[in-house]
């Protein structure tokens, strides 16, 4: 019976905690980057100022939207993984997005992580003042990338087997 219970309580955790709270939060973030973005281009057309500073302020704007749609990936690809990993691995999905093991769910988000990371620096460079120590803040992203590629790497090596070809 305890046995029974346990094997059933996966579907009750994971559907009511896990994978629904993931998919709520990726659609909010997504419904709330969609929104950002049509008020962005409205206020913009309204009482956009065309000159280099307006650009820039623009750039960042859409910048720091990318970034919210790419967290909004996160979770969804985080709701999907689990849902396929330890309910129901028939999903129709395209190849990239199938995970067959937590570690693959792992390598995409580490995947993901790496691009947010980059979109982050890139919204410092482009509002760079001259001012802010811009070096120290892209070695420190370039270290955590360096580790998080190095532990993908790693983590390829170790299973070494077929599984974890074609991922």
């Amino acid at each position: 019976m305890v046995k029974d219970v346990l094997g059933r309580s996966r579907y009750l955790i994971l559907i009511l905690i896990a994978v629904a709270g993931a998919f709520l939060a990726a659609t909010a973030l997504l419904v709330y980057g969609g929104i950002e973005v049509i008020v962005l281009i409205k206020q913009t057309i309204t009482y956009g100022e065309v000159s280099p500073k307006g650009a820039k302020a623009l750039a960042l704007a859409f910048i720091e939207m990318v970034d919210l749609f790419l967290l909004g990936t996160v979770f969804y690809i985080v709701a999907l993984g689990l849902y396929e990993l330890f309910i129901d691995d028939t999903l129709v999905l395209p190849h990239w997005l199938e995970i067959h093991d937590l570690d693959g769910l792992k390598n995409k988000l580490v995947g993901v992580v790496i691009v947010v990371l980059a979109v982050t620096f890139l919204g410092q460079v482009v509002t760079w003042d001259g001012v802010r120590d811009l070096f120290g803040f892209g070695a420190g992203i370039a270290l955590v990338i360096a580790a998080l590629t190095w532990f993908l790497g790693s983590k390829g090596k170790k299973g070494g087997g077929a599984g974890e070809a074609g991922g």
